[in-house]
């Protein structure tokens, strides 16, 4: 029943009565939704003119208005974007088509590499309205062309987030970077956004594969940050930034492979620098000097050795803090 008034909703506000008039429901169960709706995180407004949407939230509508006209879903709440997307693929009714989108405005069970948390601002013990339509959050049903190539499309995926960022941020903003191999955060390290690769291997081969990308925009974590801290006072509208990160996932995880790295080193704040990478042997302390054509980190120990990094978790030292992990 919420999702039958979600529906409903837009930024323009509508008289309670007219509302429940419209949807066949008693005025007392419209409110008992409505508050439903904003305990899930939905950006509801109760106005004197009725209720509405907050600004720029991101609904299917929203996004059209924006120029996306691939298939999406806006939902309210769900364990994971990862997961709801995966159900709705295998949903033998209505399956999420390749391309497929999906956004929820709180999880119970994000999650980010290594099983780690996703933190979105604020939290349970946060009564505050700046718990929600603080950032994005979703997942995208990857093309099956596209899965011969996995090492590459995190960093597709960052470049493209990226792209998108510098589209919605005014000029003087200070311009985001890549930290191999799946953040986007600040000159002094704090962290934008984290992006999540999950395949599905059966027999061998990949069976399918979501990506998953996870976006601080007015609010953050402590020890993060948000779209809104580089450029204050700028007005974002996520569903006009979730519509121009969706165009640009579209053109670059099918961009060649020499293109994809040639525009991650553009905007990478790894290369060149001392880091500390957690791989599944344990740390491993060094120089990160070069990235390889299969999106390999190359990092020389402080031993000497030379490493290929295929996987593992980079923490910058030195002159950039760490960001916060995903």
């Amino acid at each position: 029943m919420p999702d039958q008034l979600l529906a409903a909703l837009t930024e323009c506000p509508q008289l309670p009565a007219t509302l429940a008039a419209r949807l066949g429901l008693h005025p007392d169960k419209l409110a008992d939704l409505a508050l439903q709706l904003q305990a899930l995180g939905v950006p509801l407004e109760h106005l004197v003119q009725g209720y509405a949407l907050r600004p720029g939230t991101p609904t299917p509508a929203a996004l059209r208005a924006a120029g996306f006209s691939g298939t999406y879903r806006y939902l309210p709440q769900v364990t994971s974007t990862q997961d709801e997307l995966r159900r709705w693929a295998d949903d033998p009714a209505d399956p999420a088509p390749v391309g497929a989108a999906l956004l929820a405005e709180s999880q119970l069970a994000g999650r980010g590499r290594r099983g780690r948390v996703w933190q979105t601002a604020g939290g349970e013990d946060d009564p505050s309205s700046l718990k929600t339509a603080a950032g994005l959050t979703f997942s995208v049903l990857l093309a099956p062309q596209h899965l011969g190539r996995l090492p590459l499309l995190p960093l597709a995926a960052g470049v493209a987030l990226r792209e998108a960022c510098l589209e919605c941020l005014p000029a003087a903003a200070e311009p985001p970077g890549l930290k191999w191999p799946n953040d986007l955060i600040t000159e002094d390290g704090r962290k934008l956004a984290g992006i999540l690769l999950e395949a599905e291997v059966r027999g061998g081969s990949v069976r399918r594969a979501v990506l998953g990308i996870g976006l601080n925009v007015t609010a953050a974590p402590p020890g993060a940050v948000g779209l809104a801290d580089l450029a204050p006072g700028h007005v974002f509208r996520r569903a006009e930034l979730l519509a121009a990160i969706l165009r640009a996932l579209g053109g670059w995880l099918s961009a060649p492979d020499a293109e994809i790295l040639g525009g991650w080193r553009i905007a990478n704040r790894t290369l060149g620098r001392r880091v500390q990478v957690q791989t599944s042997g344990g740390p491993v302390s060094g120089q990160a000097q070069r990235l390889t054509d299969s999106g390999e980190l190359q990092v020389v120990t402080d031993a000497g050795k030379v490493l290929m990094i295929g996987a593992g978790d980079v923490e910058l030292i030195g002159e950039l803090a760490a960001g916060t992990e995903r």
